[in-house]
């Protein structure tokens, strides 16, 4: 692409004298001012769909801009930036390359190794604070027992001498000796019950379902 530039001087022809052999335009000024106005508009880009070649530049919109006018890589640059702020995290499901090296910018440094991202929350005092951490990836053993007695403080059978039935049912228990009339048994007994709960987890049991990628966050 060049742009035209006149070869032949024709005012300075005009300043000659009458009769001057210089203030002639020859036909070959003619030739040569027509080859460099045919190239100058050959090699142009047209107005309508053009062709660049080379490095065209453009002017750098001012940030924000939203009109149909051409983008410079400087603006475009400018603009990604602006959707990645210092603080921001860049996640990235296949590739492990700094985003400084992809994005073109900022400073990165690889963050939250090994862990999942949870909502800031200034109710709750686990998430009240940006980048606090917590949790557990295993889970621990538990093990604890409980023991109860619980004392009968006395109950009465009564039972026939001949083995009968004690009035109100219950089992035949000969008494030997016992003639008639009732027998009157007292007792008091004891019964201890407990109850244990012992259980673990294996590793990993902590984890919710998860899907890993990598993450980097932008510290400058």
């Amino acid at each position: 692409m060049s742009n035209y530039t006149k070869l032949t001087a024709y005012d300075t022809k005009d300043n000659l004298t009458t009769g001057d052999a210089l203030k002639r335009i020859k036909g070959t000024e003619l030739d040569d001012e027509f080859d460099a106005i045919s190239v100058a508009i050959a090699t142009k880009a047209n107005l309508a769909s053009p062709e660049f070649s080379g490095t065209p530049t453009v002017p750098t919109a001012s940030a924000g801009s939203n009109t149909t006018q051409a983008a410079s890589t400087a603006f475009v640059q400018a603009a990604i930036s602006l959707l990645y702020p210092i603080g921001s995290i860049y996640t990235n499901a296949t590739s492990a390359v700094n985003p400084a090296t992809l994005l073109g910018f900022g400073t990165w440094s690889a963050f939250a190794a090994g862990r999942v991202m949870v909502g800031f929350n200034s109710a709750n005092a686990l998430f009240d604070t940006a980048e606090e951490t917590g949790g557990s990836a295993d889970a621990i053993t538990v093990s604890h027992t409980h023991t109860a007695t619980v004392t009968d403080p006395g109950h009465v059978h009564q039972q026939n001498g001949n083995g009968g039935l004690c009035p109100g049912g219950g089992s035949q228990v000969p008494l030997g000796n016992i003639a008639s009339g009732y027998n009157t048994v007292s007792a008091t007994t004891g019964i201890s019950v407990t109850n244990a709960s012992a259980g673990s987890s294996g590793t990993n049991a902590n984890y919710q379902p998860y899907i890993t990628v990598y993450m980097w966050k932008r510290t400058a």
